[in-house]
């Protein structure tokens, strides 16, 4: 596990970049606008118990890759700081959003769900999108230290204590989702989020790029 002081910037950079909207955030704010606030509470701890399903796989790979060779750990590396540089410019390059109302009525306009369908969607929203296990991949290792004896171990950890710290997030959009879609400032202020998280995207790919960590 990484010092207090990493640990800190770890869970400050997952807020950060459970802040940014994505596809994850556009289910619970569309639940929350047709149901409420509970229901898109709901629809993030599907999308936080999908995660786990990505945090679990990867941890596997992550052993395996780094358990086999220092060059399989150089492919992993590169190919997580090319990811999280193409992260990085698309969002520094990204529009900003025009005002949606129509994100509202689709929202009003569609037959409310259960509770247990609404789950079940974030669940599988999140397991089927491969860019979430590869974002983990890329992400969560940085924060391993290189002499760490179960690094497989260490990223469970990490990647647990990330995917919890998203969940006061998602229940913040389920909560605001209703004033947030509505209103100009909010949304040109989004578009200033996706500047902050496309730059810290770009560092922690350089930082990845030029880390020399070898395969203990």
């Amino acid at each position: 596990m990484p010092d207090f002081h990493h640990l800190l910037l770890f869970m400050a950079a997952g807020w950060l970049l459970n802040l940014t909207p994505g596809p994850d955030v556009l289910y619970i704010v569309t639940n929350s606008l047709r149901s409420g606030a509970r229901a898109g509470i709901v629809a993030g701890l599907g999308i936080t118990a999908g995660c786990f399903v990505h945090i679990f796989a990867a941890a596997l790979g992550v052993s395996a890759l780094l358990a086999t060779s220092a060059t399989a750990f150089a492919v992993l590396k590169w190919a997580g700081a090319a990811y999280l540089l193409w992260i990085g410019v698309r969002l520094l390059l990204s529009k900003a959003p025009q005002v949606t109302p129509d994100l509202a009525a689709l929202a009003a306009a569609e037959p409310p769900r259960s509770l247990k369908a609404i789950w079940r969607g974030g669940f599988w929203t999140n397991v089927l999108n491969p860019k979430v296990a590869i974002f983990f991949l890329a992400f969560v290792p940085q924060f391993i230290a290189p002499d760490a004896s179960n690094k497989a171990l260490a990223f469970v950890l990490l990647g647990a204590l990330f995917n919890l710290n998203a969940i006061p997030v998602n229940a913040g959009w389920a909560l605001a989702a209703a004033w947030m879609a509505r209103r100009d400032s909010v949304q040109r202020g989004m578009h200033w989020l996706d500047r902050v998280a496309g730059a810290m995207f770009i560092g922690f790919g350089i930082k990845l790029a030029l880390s020399d960590n070898r395969v203990q």
